[in-house]
């Protein structure tokens, strides 16, 4: 039997060594949950400069990021889907480290209690938007659909690609902007520089809306891709 002095010598350096194991187990606890508050202040921070603008109350419910993770360096968030409004579920991605090489991603559900624009009657396919055709309407634009367009400017001048109800929110895919240039058209093209402009004519080898870039094609052979400006006009930058 061991002396009564030597076993109590062990058991107090058994419990400091337990005590200081603890104070390490702590102090890691405490470093990671420090980051991990870090990162969700910098991704909080970025949805809400993203989403103020959209309504008059802003409510981020942001889903912490997994324990299992390394700790995040130089948190940046970016949106994957920049073409995307951050309303309702959505996802975030954030790079880390000095090389931002590392990527993950958060989940976070986004309500923005503000106005947006439904159908005032029922519109039929191929009809051009007006102003008059729209009523505004208030709620949470998070229970939109993601491809919801809520501003009047993003629907008006737009042509339905299928009948719309009255009521009904609009969708990015149910319009779509009208062709300033028919396929078959003859057209003129006209070529610019910061000291030049040519000009020629040529026939539409595809439809074109404002903006969009078509094939034109010059005679027999030779073709070219234009940019859409007005009714029968398309230009080629240089």
């Amino acid at each position: 039997m061991l002396p009564k002095r030597f076993t109590q010598s062990r058991t107090r350096r058994y419990w400091k060594a337990l005590a200081l194991l603890a104070g390490i187990g702590l102090a890691l606890i405490g470093h990671v949950q420090a980051n991990d508050d870090n990162l969700m202040q910098h991704v909080h921070q970025f949805l809400y400069e993203e989403t103020q603008a959209l309504g008059e109350e802003v409510v981020i419910d942001l889903r912490p990021p997994s324990p299992h993770l390394p700790v995040c360096v130089q948190p940046e968030p970016f949106l994957p889907n920049a073409n995307q409004a951050p309303l309702g579920r959505v996802s975030v991605g954030v790079r880390c480290g000095e090389d931002r090489r590392q990527v993950r991603y958060l989940q976070a559900q986004i309500d923005v209690i503000g106005n947006y624009v439904v159908a005032a009657r029922d519109i039929e396919r191929g009809t051009l938007i007006t102003s008059e055709m729209l009523n505004e309407r208030g709620g949470n634009l998070g229970d939109l659909s993601a491809q919801a367009l809520t501003a009047e400017e993003d629907i008006v001048g737009k042509v339905a690609q299928r009948p719309i109800r009255s009521g009904s929110a609009f969708l990015a895919h149910y319009l779509q902007a009208p062709h300033l240039v028919e396929r078959g058209q003859r057209v003129t093209v006209i070529a610019q520089g910061a000291a030049f402009r040519v000009s020629r004519e040529g026939e539409a080898l595809e439809n074109g809306a404002l903006g969009e870039r078509i094939r034109v094609r010059f005679g027999s052979r030779e073709i070219m891709t234009a940019r859409v400006t007005e009714q029968g006009i398309l230009v080629v930058d240089f």
